[in-house]
């Protein structure tokens, strides 16, 4: 199966896009005192609606930060952060998981799949914590994601029966059973090689084109980044550029003069 074809593109050109997620001067510290270390310094930045985002810098620059506290999974030291029309900020933790398990949808380098659990089991596994069976019309969903994911001859296999890519497919598929309002992946293709990794970032690439799906990818790579729509760079806590679409070459390049300008 082609996966870049076997998602319907939109063809006519959305309006601008709404932000489905944003920080506003946004700093997160760790230690106190002389030993107080800010991760994030100062950051006012949205994800859009419908849109690739990747998150980009080197080792110890805010990134993966950044993602847990727009997801709900860290809190701000200072700033503001809000999912959609709803600030997170003051939420509780039963209203943040909440949240997090209704509005939003993660991908790990690591899978992060069920063992016990077969595919199906694992796709299904979000409507499970959230104490309800699919609709029919989530029925539907699930049933073109497993189709157009290429999965639907591995639903009764559980994850050490599947390769890296087809685990890293089921966990794309589960984070979108939900049609979450906006998808974090981690490092997804962190795991895979190559070729597998450019088929998972095709799937991720078509999401957002199809269906409209919004998703912020934190990476490092610069291959992968170059199939986001946007690029927004971060070294030493800031956003350092925010850029749209950009060549891995162009990508790197950028990268290396971050470095060494360090």
């Amino acid at each position: 199966m082609d996966i870049t074809t076997s998602i319907d593109v939109v063809a006519s050109e959305p309006a601008a896009p709404a932000l489905v997620a944003r920080v506003a001067n946004l700093t997160k510290s760790y230690g106190s005192h002389g030993a107080r270390i800010d991760a994030l310094r100062d950051v006012t930045v949205g994800i859009r609606r419908g849109e690739f985002t990747a998150v980009m810098g080197p080792s110890g620059s805010g990134k993966s930060t950044l993602m847990h506290i727009m997801a709900g999974l860290d809190s701000p030291t200072e700033g503001r952060v809000w999912l959609g029309d709803t600030e997170i900020g003051g939420l509780g933790d039963e209203q943040l998981t909440l949240l997090r398990r209704r509005r939003v949808g993660f991908v790990f380098q690591s899978f992060n799949l069920v063992p016990t659990l077969d595919v199906e089991g694992n796709l299904l596994l979000p409507f499970e914590l959230d104490g309800r069976t699919p609709s029919p019309r989530e029925r539907e969903w699930i049933d073109e994601l497993e189709t157009v994911l290429g999965l639907d001859p591995r639903l009764s296999h559980r994850p050490h029966e599947l390769s890296g890519g087809q685990q890293q497919r089921v966990a794309i598929a589960r984070a979108l059973v939900t049609r979450p309002e906006l998808v974090f992946a981690d490092e997804p293709t962190g795991n895979l090689d190559s070729r597998t990794g450019r088929e998972v970032l095709q799937v991720l690439q078509s999401a957002t084109r199809g269906y409209g799906q919004s998703i912020a990818m934190v990476t490092h790579d610069p291959i992968a980044a170059s199939y986001a729509d946007r690029v927004i760079f971060l070294a030493d806590g800031r956003v350092v550029e925010d850029r749209p679409r950009m060549e891995a070459s162009e990508i790197a390049a950028f990268m290396l003069a971050m470095e060494q300008a360090a």
